[in-house]
């Protein structure tokens, strides 16, 4: 069983998120969601934007620090879009990461703006679409492959599913595509029993 923290995207903590959720507990592990927008649920992608912009990193960041440290050192750090971000930037910096599971966002591990190189034997998974505007042509997808050119095939894992669609996972949303999101479930949890 593994213990996994799943934070939201722009949108906050939405049904779909929580259905997520639930059906990585069903797969036998424990996850938790924290609402990082307090209860905020932006209608869209730009609504989201904003409101992050409006509220600001510090404080959204001072949320995801509360919200991490009550649990295990020893978690699996995941996350949908805007909430990969605070996974990958956990998973790479906080000691104890047992891997990351990245949906539809990916950052350089490179450059300026990283948080530094991926850690040794820390496994990932990274989930988008080929077309998504977000991930494929934003440049996550560019990072994604990027990490995984320099983790190496066995930690780490790119998954890259057919369609345009941003937050295609989240089953409360008009983007949710229910063929890419069972997949893209059944690798996780099959990443999720590998690490025991």
């Amino acid at each position: 069983m593994a213990y996994v923290v799943l934070f939201h995207h722009v949108q906050g903590l939405t049904d779909g998120v929580r259905a997520f959720a639930e059906q990585l507990r069903a797969g036998g592990h424990t996850v938790h969601t924290p609402d990082l927008f307090d209860g905020e649920q932006p209608a869209t992608i730009d609504d989201g934007v904003a409101y992050v912009k409006s509220v600001g990193d510090r404080l959204l960041g001072e949320r995801v620090a509360r919200a991490v440290a009550e649990l295990p050192e020893r978690l699996v750090y995941a996350g949908i879009s805007w909430g990969a971000a605070q996974a990958q930037q956990y998973a790479q910096t906080r000691p104890g990461a047992r891997g990351a599971l990245l949906y539809e966002a990916c950052l350089p591990i490179t450059g300026e703006w990283a948080f530094g190189p991926w850690p040794a034997g820390v496994p990932v998974q990274i989930h988008g679409m080929d077309q998504d505007p977000f991930f494929a042509l934003d440049g996550d997808i560019d990072a994604a492959r990027e990490l995984v050119a320099t983790a190496g095939p066995e930690p780490a894992e790119l998954f890259v599913y057919p369609g345009d669609r941003h937050l295609f996972t989240d089953s409360s949303l008009p983007s949710y595509d229910p063929d890419a999101a069972a997949l893209a479930l059944r690798r996780s949890l099959e990443f999720l029993d590998r690490l025991g």
